[in-house]
């Protein structure tokens, strides 16, 4: 006879505070944020010490500082993101196991750390390097927090509008070091030409993964693809439209008025451009699934060997 389970004895594990907490921060997508930051500012000093001043040299301490900030002000940013959701997050499969909708983590710990990373976040950009790097982080924070994150139930125009935070992380990469370096409170061109580099490149990188995740999406009432219709030949036809238009937008900084990548950058992006406009020609013909996760982790391949080839030409 088998022996009756009594369920009230078997212990639940749940994830350590810290696990919760880098959770409700979402560790690995601000760990992505800064590495674009970090990139573009050491692209941003060495483009400066080949082309203008030679005896200028990275200092590794603004470098820390803008990774502390930028990882703080991305922290708080998907805080605010999961506060304001937090019932959403208990409809969907993907977010029902986070600190908020488990009851793991209290409101009141979350507004905190939510309030902490931001407000220090903001602080340590604004001080540490500059005003105007201040300004982008916070601008980016409000924007994705206050109007991103209560769109998406309301219209797929919320892609559009997360694309600006989404991008901003290289644009602050370079203010980070320029506007130091110059002391203005002005965006240059070459570091709109990175800001507009990754904001294509959101557009076919979220509607891979708003394509995967359409069903789940869709019990909190998302409005994510550029269909109204979902997962249909419009929106596989924008997603292999905007991957085509992404590949000459990446590069305008190899352009000779920037002249922040050269022939070895322009080779590299081009070719990168292939790993996802392959998945997304696949897509937009099969209307499959398979080609949408393949889209996804080919953008993942192709931002840092972008962003990487444009730092190789100003090494070598």
């Amino acid at each position: 006879m088998a022996k009756e389970i009594n369920t009230d004895q078997i212990e639940i594990k749940t994830p350590s505070t810290l696990g919760d907490i880098l959770m409700f921060t979402k560790m690995r997508l601000a760990s992505l944020v800064v590495f674009s930051a970090f990139i573009t500012y050491l692209t941003a000093v060495y483009f400066y010490s080949r082309n203008y001043d030679p005896t200028i040299v990275l200092n590794w301490g603004k470098v820390a500082w803008l990774s502390l900030g930028g990882f703080l002000v991305t922290a708080g940013s998907n805080g605010f993101n999961q506060i304001i959701e937090k019932d959403l997050d208990k409809l969907m499969s993907r977010t029902s196991n986070r600190p908020l909708p488990t009851g793991r983590m209290t409101l009141r710990t979350a507004w905190f750390i939510s309030l902490f990373c931001g407000i220090s976040g903001t602080l340590v950009l604004w001080f540490m390097l500059n005003p105007l790097t201040g300004i982008l982080g916070l601008a980016s924070l409000i924007s994705y927090s206050v109007i991103y994150t209560p769109l998406k139930q309301k219209s797929s125009w919320a892609v559009f509008v997360g694309a600006f935070p989404g991008a901003a992380p290289p644009l602050i990469g370079w203010v980070a070091f320029e506007a130091s370096l110059t002391g203005t409170m002005v965006i240059s061109p070459a570091a709109l030409s990175l800001f507009c580099l990754q904001f294509m490149w959101q557009f076919p990188h979220f509607w891979a993964i708003a394509w995967r995740c359409h069903d789940d999406y869709k019990k909190a009432g998302f409005h994510l693809l550029p269909s109204s219709e979902g997962k249909d030949l419009k929106s596989a036809f924008q997603i292999l439209l905007y991957t085509i238009f992404m590949i000459p937008i990446s590069l305008l900084p190899c352009h000779p008025d920037f002249n922040i990548g050269e022939i070895t950058a322009a080779i590299i992006i081009l070719a990168s451009g292939g790993i996802m406009l392959y998945p997304a020609f696949m897509l937009f013909r099969t209307l499959s699934d398979k080609w949408a996760t393949k889209l996804m982790f080919a953008s993942f391949i192709y931002l840092p060997l972008v962003l990487l080839a444009l730092l190789y030409d100003q090494l070598f």
